[in-house]
């Protein structure tokens, strides 16, 4: 199964923004942060930009910065902004209608999981940026 790592990259580019109490920074030292190119950088930030948890200049001299303070970014404004899977799905497959479990374990599943990702999305809001940074900084 393929993991999708956008949202820990995104909250590691914002991380990185935020630590340097918001001096602007280039895809390139962000990139490097990482260990990443700077195009796949520019792409995590331009969803994060269209969220507007960062400001952009483009060009030659083309930088970053945070768009709000650390405060009053959750991370998950950040798991929103870049497109974040949900956290749990249920496998796609055709109904055996022979099989009682084939049968009801989506209706079963999707209460059970629905839950669990509200509980996942209502950690996530409570957590700011700043507490993270200030997490790193210990």
């Amino acid at each position: 199964m393929a993991t999708n790592t956008q949202f820990s990259i995104a909250v590691h580019l914002m991380l990185a923004l935020g630590f340097d109490c918001g001096r602007q920074k280039t895809s390139s030292e962000l990139a490097t942060s990482i260990n990443t190119s700077p195009s796949f950088v520019r792409r995590i930030l331009a969803k994060l930009s269209k969220a507007n948890l960062v400001s952009t200049t483009t060009g030659k001299s083309g930088s970053c910065a945070l768009g709000k303070r650390a405060e009053d970014i959750s991370l998950l404004e950040i798991y929103k902004a870049v497109d974040s899977p949900q956290t749990f799905a249920i496998h796609d497959y055709p109904v055996q209608n022979s099989c009682r479990v084939s049968c009801n374990i989506e209706t079963t599943m999707k209460k059970i999981l629905d839950e669990a990702q509200n509980s996942f999305e209502s950690s996530l809001e409570k957590t700011s940026l700043a507490q993270v940074v200030a997490d790193i900084m210990k």
